[in-house]
């Protein structure tokens, strides 16, 4: 059952764009299943999906990982609008988001695919890159600081 409802959850997302668990909740109820907002919400999570902003500027539910030939251009300019600080600790680069942001910005960096970074997390308003080396993560702290302007 949980199968079919993260296959069903997975499909919604993909052909339209839901915004909130609530919307997510009473299309996955039309759909005939019966959830609540607590299984919803821990569905999300182990799904890990994240907010995304789509190409009419609205925030929706996402893997984070759409092949989007167009995605460098989306977070450098969600990098330029969003981001307040870009600073290294050892291996860590730290970014420092506008709240709310951070999501978003991370899952389009992951997308970028970047040799030297080994990961990331984000918070509401704050990122951690983990680089595989501390030179490596002041050169990528650098290049993201010039994308900053």
């Amino acid at each position: 059952m949980k199968a079919r409802r993260h296959a069903k959850i997975l499909e919604l997302i993909s052909q339209s764009n839901i915004d909130t668990q609530e919307e997510l909740l009473r299309r996955l109820r039309n759909s005939g299943f019966e959830v609540t907002q607590a299984t919803v919400s821990r569905d999300i999570k182990e799904l890990r999906l994240v907010k995304t902003l789509s190409a009419d500027g609205q925030y929706r539910y996402s893997t984070g990982k759409e092949d989007d030939p167009d995605v460098s251009s989306k977070f450098y300019s969600l990098l330029r609008t969003s981001s307040e600080s870009i600073k290294c600790a050892g291996n860590l680069v730290i970014i420092k988001t506008l709240s709310g942001m951070a999501q978003g910005i991370c899952a389009a960096m992951d997308t970028m695919n970047w040799e030297s970074v080994a990961g990331t997390i984000a918070g509401d308003d704050t990122i951690f890159v983990a680089v595989r080396s501390e030179h490596a993560a002041q050169q990528l702290a650098a290049e993201l600081n010039r994308m900053m302007g």
